[in-house]
């Protein structure tokens, strides 16, 4: 793939410097360089000590990455959200993992993603996973195409511009009493085990606002934006305020013969498009188990709220 920049400033810099203010690294120029790519100043191969002009015309020729040999590509059909030369996005099914396990070598999204790019004869075929899901958590699921890209979102993940958005059912919903609030509490690892997360003082700082939506007679629907990124955050954060979501057995939800897994949906990811500056917002509607649990609330009474989309 080629990057093209036009430099316009007055103050000359080295192409080395400007190319680094672009999230180049030097990994991916030790790859442009060993791997047949090369850099180009009006289109001459240029070393990285040249002295950029104002009006010079730079461009980057990265090499192809062909495949990641251990990613075991699988022909399940995926659910594209967006895609352009740069990303791929993709509506995640519940009961499907991000990564492949040793238990399940060829199940996950990044196998599916795999089986995908070879269909369609990509030639970069590595998986660059941007924002993971658990396994039974649904909704958007961002992979950038390439290294370049990948690095560019990876800064943004820095920064917190990229946002996500959840949508979930509550359970033991008595704990709230405003339609709009904060959970800001420590999260770290249960002493008991290497999978669940638990709130403690001497845990990472963890953040999540909330939004009432809907409130049903056996629950309420809420909005959630993640300010920091924990494992299992929304999970640990709502049971640990009393209400756990609902069919989430690993942190105390209620079971439901409609909702077969935790009731955690990514509905939506914003973010700026690192080489069209658009800002982006990639949205997920809600599944079936969402539809068919509020329908059922509804019809027992629930009442309709104008801000809900189904």
């Amino acid at each position: 793939m080629i990057y093209e920049w036009h430099f316009e400033r007055d103050q000359d810099i080295l192409l080395r410097t400007f190319l680094r203010e672009q999230g180049v690294s030097r990994k991916l120029l030790a790859r442009v360089r060993h791997h047949g790519g090369k850099v180009c100043i009006n289109g001459e191969a240029s070393h990285m000590r040249t002295h950029l002009k104002q009006g010079d015309f730079i461009s980057l020729h990265v090499p192809d990455e062909g495949e990641h040999e251990t990613t075991v590509p699988s022909a399940i059909p995926i659910s594209i959200l967006f895609e352009d030369e740069h990303f791929l996005v993709v509506d995640k099914p519940y009961g499907v993992a991000s990564i492949p396990s040793r238990q399940q070598p060829d199940m996950s999204m990044a196998n599916r993603v795999k089986g995908y790019y070879q269909s369609q004869n990509y030639p970069d075929q590595v998986i660059h996973i941007i924002t993971r899901l658990d396994r039974d958590t649904t909704g958007v699921m961002l992979f950038a195409k390439n290294k370049y890209t990948h690095a560019l979102m990876d800064q943004q993940l820095r920064k917190k511009t990229i946002e996500k958005i959840y949508y979930a059912i509550l359970t033991d919903t008595a704990r709230f009493s405003a339609d709009h609030g904060f959970i800001d509490a420590p999260i770290g690892r249960t002493e008991d085990s290497i999978i669940t997360r638990m709130v403690r003082e001497d845990g990472k700082a963890a953040l999540t606002e909330y939004w009432r939506e809907e409130t049903f007679s056996e629950g309420e629907l809420v909005r959630i934006k993640l300010h920091t990124g924990r494992t299992h955050q929304i999970r640990v954060h709502f049971e640990h305020m009393g209400a756990p979501l609902l069919g989430d057995n690993l942190y105390g939800g209620r079971a439901d013969d409609l909702m077969p897994r935790q009731a955690l949906h990514c509905r939506e990811v914003s973010f700026i498009h690192p080489f069209t500056e658009e800002e982006m917002t990639i949205v997920s509607p809600l599944p079936a188990d969402f539809y068919n649990w509020i329908a059922s609330q509804r019809g027992k009474g629930g009442v309709m709220d104008a801000r809900t989309t189904i």
